[in-house]
């Protein structure tokens, strides 16, 4: 317990001057993490079957590129180069017809290069995106995700009764769920209207913020569910009694991503 607090500790020495600070620094700082989730998807899957070398690294280098596009943008407007996102599609599959052999390099593999550099390239360049459009925005996302998450865990803890989703997660519940969605919600709902724009309609607002709340649950349950699939407690040990990267950034990944739907209205 005590390791695990202290590493909670660390990671917020590191991860809160980084995010006052902005620019540059928190950019780099995403993108090494985002590095680091690749990594962790990657060796998840090659507890199956291994990549080969080269198809590894192109990947490392693309998620690096996809994070840091448009890394000083000051606008919520989100554009991307299809033709980059061509090149790496030819770039991952056409190896399949060179290396000529399937148990090395099959399709299974190319796709999930792709989906994988997309998925986490694209997520982690949107917290650098809403970091400089608005730090108060990622705040009001990080109090949705780390108060859902800590008070579902509580409310679990004392009250919960009924599972949510035993085979993914054997210990969440729907009490949980609830406890979490309650406190989450309303603490961000009032940071928003207190601090970002105390002009948006309150019913509103706590709308999208309980979505965004059960969104991020879901989250949860999604990279639960990866861990499950190849019988893995974690994505990886690199933070001492937390897990991984994306251990720790299941909900908030899908939280921004459905955060980016809602911006326009928000």
């Amino acid at each position: 317990m005590k390791k695990r607090v202290l590493s909670a500790i660390v990671m917020i020495l590191i991860f809160v001057p980084l995010l006052i600070i902005g620019g540059k620094a928190f950019a780099i700082f995403m993108t090494i993490l985002a590095a680091l989730g690749l990594y962790e998807l990657i060796h998840i899957r090659e507890s199956k079957k291994e990549f080969p070398f080269l198809m590894k690294i192109f990947a490392y280098v693309m998620v690096v590129f996809f994070s840091l596009s448009h890394f000083n943008s000051i606008t919520f407007s989100y554009t991307m180069d299809y033709r980059v996102v061509a090149f790496m599609i030819f770039a991952f599959l056409s190896p399949m017809v060179f290396i000529h052999d399937f148990k090395k390099y099959n399709l299974n593999d190319a796709l999930f290069l792709i989906g994988s550099v997309l998925f986490i390239g694209l997520s982690f360049n949107l917290f650098i995106i809403c970091r400089n459009y608005d730090i108060t925005y990622l705040i009001y996302l990080l109090l949705i995700t780390t108060l859902t998450d800590t008070f579902a865990l509580f409310t679990g803890m004392l009250i919960g009764r009924h599972k949510l989703c035993p085979v993914v997660s054997p210990k969440k519940t729907v009490e949980g769920l609830i406890g979490g969605t309650f406190v989450g919600t309303f603490a961000a709902t009032a940071f928003y209207v207190t601090v970002i724009d105390p002009s948006m309609s309150l019913a509103f607002i706590v709308i999208i913020t309980i979505i965004l709340s059960l969104l991020g649950q879901l989250g949860d349950l999604v990279f639960s569910s990866i861990k499950r699939y190849y019988d893995k407690k974690d994505f990886s040990n690199l933070i001492p009694e937390h897990g991984g990267i994306l251990d720790r950034f299941d909900s908030l990944i899908f939280v921004v991503l459905a955060f980016i739907i809602f911006s326009s209205v928000l």
